[in-house]
């Protein structure tokens, strides 16, 4: 993808919920192993109270205005043609030193019991795991993922696409950015919600009973957990966003400099496929690609030679909405609730209705 450029100014519809946010987010997606090898993507569903109307799979993507004791206390938005990744997708074991901040950037969240886990911060240790849950999550599994917060001021991309951006020193919240990369940007956050609801009979997992959840790039562990970001938000909108909507309430409808669209807008902001394959509600023999699977712990290596097919088509063909999933939570309220957190279900417009409940056969 070109730096070069605008996406704000080439995309032509967003699934992000404010309609300036044209920016890119990428995560690898998760499959269940069967007993006999075959392979199911695992359903992405709304996470707790993302507004009125089911999103159709997706993620939650967080903007904090980071709080700093001392330095860096002005937060940039990102520049146009800045781009990051944060984790590597070669780990298979816990090898980041436990003392820096990168060592909770990334955990799951295993939702079961009465409260399904909510309202913990992503990476606490009392709720959460850096590797894949161990055992069968009631209410799915959620990856919690932060990206770096500083930035060394100059470049918008780096050969690894990381060295240009760094973790504060000390912790997420509430600490100053390393003296190499002075700037603060917004602190990034995703949250993505996989519905294992259906992958919990203890018959469907594997006879020595470990866990049978594999990431597509071959990764059973989940350490090797990452995210891809390139900045597309239109003109100065971001920047105005952080210092405007400061409530910290995460309500969309709150912030005023930005527009809101409705989740059917969202979910019909389809990329058309550009390659032949079927990959979705269906179990396959193989991971896409060359994906062996590599358990480590030693770090995963590259498939040298790759034959698997690349060859794109000449007219893209159109991507169908997934059928929305209801969530074992609620995603709004109906004017009940005292919680400031919560979204009203008459904030956002609801062109359509969703199905009562949808599950993969």
């Amino acid at each position: 993808m070109d730096p070069n450029i605008d996406i704000a100014e080439t995309s032509t519809c967003t699934t992000c919920r404010f309609v300036e946010d044209k920016s890119n987010y990428w995560t690898a997606v998760l499959y269940f192993k069967a007993r006999n090898g075959t392979y199911y993507r695992v359903p992405q569903m709304a996470n707790h109270n993302t507004g009125p109307g089911y999103q159709a799979g997706g993620m939650t993507v967080y903007y904090f205005q980071p709080r700093a004791p001392t330095q860096n206390l002005k937060v940039v938005a990102f520049a146009k043609g800045f781009r990051m990744i944060t984790g590597n997708p070669m780990r298979r074991s816990n090898s980041i030193n436990p003392n820096t901040t990168a060592y909770r950037a990334s955990s799951f969240r295993c939702f079961d019991g009465a409260d399904l886990g909510f309202g913990v911060p992503g990476g606490a240790d009392s709720v959460d795991t850096f590797d894949l849950p161990k055992r069968a999550c009631t209410g799915g599994i959620r990856s919690n993922i932060f990206f770096p917060q500083c930035w060394n001021g100059v470049d918008l991309d780096t050969p690894d696409h990381s060295s240009h951006v760094a973790h504060p020193v000390g912790g997420i919240f509430g600490t100053d950015c390393p003296p190499s990369h002075p700037v603060r940007l917004p602190l990034l956050f995703i949250e993505i919600v996989w519905d294992t609801r259906s992958f919990n009979e203890p018959a469907d997992w594997p006879e020595d009973e470990s866990q049978p959840f594999v990431f597509s790039m071959g990764d059973p562990t989940g350490y090797g957990q990452h995210a891809d970001y390139v900045f597309g938000w239109e003109g100065d909108s971001l920047q105005r966003a952080m210092e405007v909507c400061t409530s910290g309430d995460g309500i969309p409808t709150n912030c005023p400099v930005l527009t809101v669209q409705d989740t059917e807008s969202m979910n019909n902001c389809r990329l058309p496929n550009k390659v032949p394959e079927v990959v979705e509600d269906v179990y396959i023999k193989e991971l896409p690609g060359c994906n062996p699977i590599q358990a480590g712990p030693k770090p995963a290596t590259v498939v040298p030679n790759c034959a698997a097919g690349t060859t794109t088509i000449d007219a893209p063909l159109p991507t169908d909405v997934p059928a929305a999933i209801v969530p074992p939570w609620p995603v709004c309220h109906d004017g009940s609730s005292t919680d400031p957190l919560v979204p009203r279900c008459d904030s956002i417009p609801v062109k359509k209705s969703f199905p009562a409940q949808v599950t993969p056969v």
